[in-house]
């Protein structure tokens, strides 16, 4: 099987000499029994000092701290990963979380806390009344009833590329019809949520060798999508920007409860409120025969 490389280039111009404040960066993927980090490369320019740390959902995080002005921050990422995840996947499910509505032990209810509870005022019940359309019966099957949702995001929401940052919120996006990834990603997370799933965020790239999926541009792009926990099976990734479950596309890089709390690079500058000209962002995903070297 060929390795996958991922090159992610961020890259910041000035009209002039700025103090560049600490940048966050949350580019190294994630190690699962499905993803091997085969290689690992981080250039920041100008030179920073680098701080690896682990957070508190256990995404890896580099913060970068600058000593001199400069006119240009470029943050260039070069990652070499091995993807294996099943296309067809088996979820072991516990028997007694087979079926919805169940209840979690109180370890794991404890433990997900925030994650199951849902993050966006929803006073009228609009996204209640909606989620609820897809539960059929209760009892029902918890791992249909997962999918139903999932793909009736992509029923009701067409997908619609977007350059600027921030992420609506579900209500918007139910309303609007249209949203990113990061956007589907929102709306089922609080959909789950909602029926008392616990839910998070994730942000990656998405493995697209046949240019056939959605959410990818040109080369390669950022993606979002969400992972549900059921128990038995655990941590189960839902993409509903594509319709599919499971990992065998998916390149996670960081989880977390809001979307924004996995920004790939954050940070600051001191300087004129006009001083930054631009932002690029460049990300190329393709299959490579083989690597030299395993430096992570």
């Amino acid at each position: 099987m060929p390795h996958i490389e991922i090159r992610h280039e961020t890259t910041y111009r000035y009209a002039g000499p700025v103090s560049l404040g600490p940048h966050q960066m949350m580019l190294r993927p994630r190690e699962t029994r499905d993803l091997r980090l085969v290689r690992f490369d981080l250039d920041v320019s100008p030179d920073a000092r680098i701080d690896w740390s682990t957070d508190v959902a256990g995404n890896t995080v580099a913060k970068a701290t600058f000593d001199a002005a400069s006119d240009t921050l470029a943050i260039k990422a070069r990652m070499i990963v091995d993807l294996t995840a099943s296309v067809w996947p088996v979820f072991p499910i516990s028997a007694d979380a087979a079926s919805y509505p169940f209840v979690y032990m109180n370890d794991a209810m404890t433990d997900l806390g925030p994650l199951a509870a849902p993050q966006y005022v929803d006073d009228a019940g609009r996204l209640s009344d909606w989620v609820e359309g897809f539960v059929m019966q209760r009892p029902t099957d918890t791992l249909s009833l997962l999918k139903d949702v999932a793909n009736g995001v992509t029923a009701q929401v067409a997908y619609q590329s977007r350059e600027t940052e921030g992420t609506q919120g579900p209500l918007d996006t139910l309303d609007r019809g249209w949203g990113t990834c990061r956007d589907f990603a929102v709306l089922f997370a609080e959909a789950a949520r909602t029926l008392g799933f616990g839910a998070r965020i994730v942000s990656g790239y998405l493995s697209n060798p046949n240019a056939d999926l959605t959410g990818s541009a040109g080369d390669g792009s950022t993606h979002a999508w969400v992972e549900v926990f059921v128990p038995g099976a655990g941590w189960i990734p839902f993409d509903p920007t594509n319709q599919s479950v499971g990992g065998a596309n998916l390149i996670p890089v960081a989880v977390a409860r809001r979307i924004e709390q996995v920004a790939p690079v954050t940070g600051s500058f001191h300087g004129a409120t006009d001083a930054q000209m631009s932002m690029d962002v460049s990300v190329s995903v393709k299959h490579i025969a083989d690597t030299a070297g395993n430096d992570t």
